[in-house]
C-alpha cells in the first residue's frame, strides 16, 4: 500500500482505464496483468467494449495466437494497444532486447515479437512502465526495438499516445512527451529529476484517485475475471482483502 485508501496497481489500472474512452476494441498481450485489469475495468464502466487478452481462457477469442491480433491490427480493427519496455526514451522508442553491445550484450530481455508491428499499427499504443527512475526513463535506447516515430513519407496509420508510470501521465505529440498529470504526492520538480529524457510541461495537475465505484469494481468482478489468467497478480494488487 502507498498510504493512501488504494494500491499502486489499483491507481495505475484506473488511470489507464480512463484513457480507453474512446475505444472500441483493446488488446492487451501476454503477461501484461496491469492492463488487462486496465481493459476489463473499463469494460465495466463501459459494457459495450471488447477486450482481448492473450493466454486468458474467457477474454480471448483468437485461436492461433498472435497471428490473429496482427490481422486484425492490420484491418484497424483493435483501438488500443498496449507496451512496455526496459528501456522507454524520449521519441517513444523502446527496448525489449538488451543492453550493451548487440553482438555480446550485458543483459539480455524477452524480445521484440510483434511490438515493432503493432506500434505502427495500432491507432493508440499507451506505453506503461510502473518504476520511473532515470534507469528505465533514458535520453535514448541501447537498442530500439520498436520505434516511437517513423519518417514523414511512411505509412503509419497508429503510434503512441500516452505513458503512464508510478510517478506521472504524459501525452506523447509532435515526437515529444507532454507532462499532464502526477501521481498523487509527486512534484513536477521529482518527475525531472527522475526522468532521464527532456519533456514539456506546461499545464500539469495531479492525477485523480480512483472513485469509490471503481475501486468497488476493481475488487469485485474485475479481480474475479483477471484472477482467471494472473491469480498471484489478483491476489496481491488489489486492496479492501
Amino acid at each position: 500500500m502507498n498510504g493512501a485508501a488504494y494500491t499502486e496497481e489499483e491507481l495505475l489500472a484506473v488511470t489507464m482505464a480512463r484513457l480507453l474512452g474512446d475505444s472500441r476494441h483493446v488488446a492487451v498481450g501476454a503477461l501484461s496483468p496491469l492492463p488487462a485489469t486496465a481493459a476489463l475495468l473499463a469494460r465495466e464502466l463501459a459494457p459495450g467494449l471488447r477486450v482481448t487478452i492473450l493466454g486468458s481462457r474467457h477474454h480471448n477469442p483468437f485461436t492461433d495466437g498472435g497471428r490473429e491480433l496482427f490481422d486484425c491490427a492490420a484491418q484497424g480493427r483493435i483501438d488500443t494497444f498496449f507496451l512496455s519496455g526496459v528501456q522507454i526514451d524520449g521519441q517513444a522508442n523502446i527496448n525489449l532486447v538488451g543492453t550493451g553491445d548487440y553482438a555480446k550484450p550485458t543483459k539480455r530481455f524477452p524480445g521484440s515479437f510483434g511490438s515493432a508491428y503493432l506500434y505502427s499499427l495500432v491507432k493508440t499504443v499507451i506505453l506503461f512502465k510502473p518504476e520511473h527512475t532515470p534507469r528505465v526513463l533514458v535520453p535514448k535506447v541501447e537498442f530500439v526495438s520498436a520505434a516511437g516515430v517513423s519518417p514523414p513519407n511512411e505509412y503509419r496509420p497508429g503510434g503512441p499516445r500516452h505513458l503512464v508510470t508510478g510517478r506521472a501521465l504524459f501525452d506523447f505529440a509532435a515526437g515529444r512527451f507532454v507532462l499532464r498529470n502526477v501521481m498523487p504526492g509527486q512534484t513536477v520538480e521529482e518527475i525531472v529529476r527522475e526522468t532521464g529524457f527532456d519533456f514539456d510541461a506546461e499545464v500539469v495537475g495531479e492525477t485523480p484517485p480512483p472513485s469509490a465505484t471503481e475501486l468497488t469494481l476493481l475488487r469485485g468482478r474485475v479481480r474475479e475475471a483477471v484472477a482467471d489468467t494472473y491469480p498471484r497478480f489478483a491476489a496481491r494488487a488489489f486492496g479492501g482483502r
